[in-house]
């Protein structure tokens, strides 16, 4: 699979990536899922400290993983919402940072993550503190690059002011496409990279018939259409993108692989985008 830089702080990624969220010990095949990514190129994975059937849960199988094929992942993990009273919470204060990054990486089995990200911003807490606090793990040799998710356009220029953000990692799809009108703009003027969750619309896409149609003119899954649009956000945006599809199955992860080559008609792409907004709107 080819790579390619992700903002401007020198992170080079696999052009598409790994969410590794879905996974957990009660799929037997989850382990085998990372390792066939890795085989097919798809190095760039994605976890976080607040995934899996227990918080933690879903760091540990991915360092499991990579017990013995760490050097082959550029491996993100992301703090901050950590489960309360019955409910999420949010916390960026200084120590919580530093806290946050050493029990992850006991979880991964690391001395490194690769790329760091804020889960969620904390009204609480300046996010200068926040980001200032994650620059002092990169300071330190414990996290290569920084990135942020769940952000505004204000939160992002605060924080890259305060420490070069190599990407931020929001939810982008036909279906969802809010940041156009917003972060988008501002991460190809500051030159920060987009990591899209969700870029097949949580599913949604693939029922939706305008998808349907386009992927059967070109012989493909509704699924890989939908990924062949999000990857064409990047010339029409001018930033770079790297989704991360999940999936539980080595069968979705080589189609969601595969496309990767796939380069949609301009025709192809305005009936996708003209579509689903009348079809969502209907």
């Amino acid at each position: 699979m080819r790579t390619t830089p992700l903002g401007r702080t020198g992170l080079t990624a696999s052009a598409q990536g790994f969410g590794c969220m879905r996974l957990d010990d009660a799929r037997p095949e989850s382990e085998k899922v990372v390792h066939h990514a890795l085989d097919l190129g798809v190095t760039f994975l994605d976890t976080a400290a607040m995934y899996g059937t227990k918080p933690g849960d879903n760091e540990l199988l991915v360092g499991r993983a990579l017990r013995t094929r760490r050097a082959e992942a550029l491996l993100c993990t992301k703090f901050g919402v950590e489960l309360g009273d019955g409910w999420w919470k949010y916390r960026g204060d200084r120590d919580y940072v530093h806290a946050s990054c050493e029990a992850s990486l006991r979880r991964l089995g690391t001395d490194v993550i690769d790329l760091y990200y804020l889960h969620h911003r904390i009204d609480e807490v300046p996010i200068e503190e926040t980001v200032g606090a994650m620059g002092e793990l990169v300071a330190a040799g414990k996290v290569r690059h920084l990135g942020l998710s769940n952000i505004t356009v204000e939160d992002l220029r605060r924080a890259h002011a305060t420490h070069a953000i190599a990407a931020i990692q929001p939810e982008w799809s036909l279906i969802d496409r809010a940041i156009e009108g917003d972060l988008v703009p501002v991460c190809a003027e500051l030159g920060v990279g987009v990591v899209p969750y969700c870029p097949q619309g949580r599913g949604q896409l693939f029922a939706e018939p305008a998808v349907r149609r386009v992927a059967s003119r070109n012989g493909i899954q509704p699924g890989q259409a939908a990924l062949a649009w999000i990857h064409s956000r990047a010339s029409k945006w001018g930033v770079e993108v790297v989704p991360i599809p999940g999936t539980t199955r080595v069968s979705h992860l080589d189609e969601n692989a595969a496309a990767v080559g796939i380069a949609l008609s301009d025709a192809d792409l305005a009936e996708l985008e003209e579509s689903i907004v009348k079809e969502g709107t209907d």
